[in-house]
């Protein structure tokens, strides 16, 4: 005969789920349990059975091989309505189990006692039982042992169940102390990067004011030498032969030189001036202290800005460089962010070089690519810095983008860089930044930004959380 549902069924249900037990492994706090049951009640088969929707299942046996049967056959589904030890000393002559196929065939059950696991809550969400092929019963003493067996069964279930919450409450502080850590990050970033780039700010506008006087009076200044060559070279027409002092001073200073060696000169500083009204520009464009938030932005321009600031380091330690980047779209995004991203990028490129001998190069590749079939974002732009420096090493690959995680010595890194610039391309700028490498053979940083922004008023009050330094 079929056991009916308890009232509380779902509830009862959700209870025994909560307990997350259901399918796991043997386990010894419960094991000890039946064979103590078993022992005392004299019986070669004891289990720890749970009533499932469909099933009982066994958490829990001892002599038997089975580690479940079906909730319609289960004697356990008629223990679980009541609040005692169910005892049947001769299963064949109760009505509700004398055609069960676990009383006509084997185990061929004669006879069952089942004390109810019942929890705080008033539910049965199992027994711990004992089962004979033989009729039998128990004494008040086994009957009571068993009860008190059964309290432990839930004791465990309880503690299982307290263990998980506290395992979710310990992975909760960790995961708050990971937000603060990551917070913590963004703002010693960020104040760094204003820092930064109000230094770099400050540099250019210091070198320009005298830069526009040393370009102004330039000019001046050659009219004023191209004037006096002039003077010297008509006194030479009209007075020839001079005297032997000024003969000597001519061949002192040695005239035709001086006269050869003046454009040269003015040539060559007015190429300075340019070349530090350039360094200037990119200065400026690199700090971008007046362009703030998301706006359209050249990404060309600014990476030649940032090229042009590495360029004698690049050259100091023999690093080759390609571009392969020209005609780029204008893209949505905080200029000063993304500077920061792709300078620290490229130092650590460079540190990593530094570290192989032999031929050291960089190269970096930009291009649009199409519609991502995973995002409602148009085409998007993909950035790819490459460098056969000494590359990561696997085990440490997974890891770059952790807050504070450096391999540099101490000192020489804060850990604070892959992870900052993983924050201002995911969440600044709702792109993507990966990080592929192999020991020995170099880096590939490829970074993937839309050319179409999240809207302006949602992006637009999102600053920084600042930049770069993956080893």
């Amino acid at each position: 005969m079929k056991a009916p549902l308890p009232a509380n069924e779902s509830d009862r249900l959700a209870k025994l789920l909560s307990y997350d037990v259901l399918d796991t492994e043997a386990e010894s706090g419960y094991d000890d349990l039946t064979e103590l049951a078993a022992q005392i009640c004299g019986t070669p088969i004891s289990l720890v059975s749970l009533v499932d929707g469909d099933r009982q299942w066994f958490k829990s046996k001892v002599g038997i091989d089975a580690t479940e049967t079906s909730r319609d056959h289960a004697f356990c589904a008629h223990a679980i309505l009541q609040r005692e030890v169910m005892v049947i000393p001769n299963a064949p002559d109760d009505p509700r189990f004398a055609d069960n196929p676990l009383v006509t065939s084997h185990p061929e059950i004669r006879f069952y006692a089942g004390a109810p696991l019942i929890t705080q809550e008033g539910y049965g969400v199992g027994t711990l039982c004992v089962i004979d092929s033989q009729p039998r019963d128990l004494s008040p003493e086994q009957t009571q042992a068993l009860m008190a067996l059964s309290r432990q069964v839930v004791n465990q279930l309880e503690l299982r169940l307290k263990v998980k919450e506290l395992q979710a409450e310990v992975e909760e502080r960790k995961q708050i102390e990971r937000e603060l850590r990551r917070t913590q990050a963004q703002m010693i970033q960020q104040e760094k990067l204003s820092s930064v780039g109000q230094l770099v700010a400050g540099v250019a506008h210091e070198i320009n004011n005298p830069m526009t006087f040393i370009e102004g009076n330039l000019r001046h200044l050659q009219g004023y030498t191209q004037d006096l060559l002039r003077l010297v070279a008509q006194y030479e027409a009209d007075f020839p032969q001079g005297s032997a002092a000024i003969a000597q001073l001519l061949d002192d200073i040695d005239l035709d030189y001086l006269r050869g060696d003046c454009p040269q000169l003015f040539h060559s500083m007015q190429y300075g001036t340019q070349r530090v009204r350039q360094i200037v520009s990119a200065l400026r464009t690199f700090s971008h202290l007046d362009e703030q938030g998301i706006k359209p932005m050249a990404l060309e321009e600014n990476l030649d800005s940032i090229l042009m600031i590495l360029d004698s380091s690049l050259e100091e330690q023999g690093i080759q460089l390609r571009r392969d980047y020209r005609n780029l779209p204008t893209i949505a995004g905080d200029a000063g962010a993304l500077n920061q991203v792709f300078l620290q990028i490229l130092e650590n490129s460079m540190d990593a070089l530094a570290q192989k001998p032999g031929d050291r190069h960089i190269h970096i590749e930009a291009k649009t690519m199409g519609v991502d079939e995973a995002s409602p974002l148009e085409n998007r732009l993909q950035l790819q810095i490459r460098d056969n420096g000494i590359g990561i090493a696997p085990h440490i690959q997974t890891k770059v983008f952790d807050p504070f995680f450096t391999t540099k010595p101490v000192g020489k890194g804060t850990g604070l860089g892959l992870f900052t610039a993983h924050a201002i391309i995911t969440q600044q700028h709702h792109g993507a930044i990966t990080c592929e490498s192999e020991p020995g053979q170099g880096t590939t940083i490829t970074i993937t930004l839309p050319l179409q922004s999240a809207p302006m008023h949602l992006v637009a009050e999102q600053r920084p959380t600042p930049c770069v330094s993956c080893a």
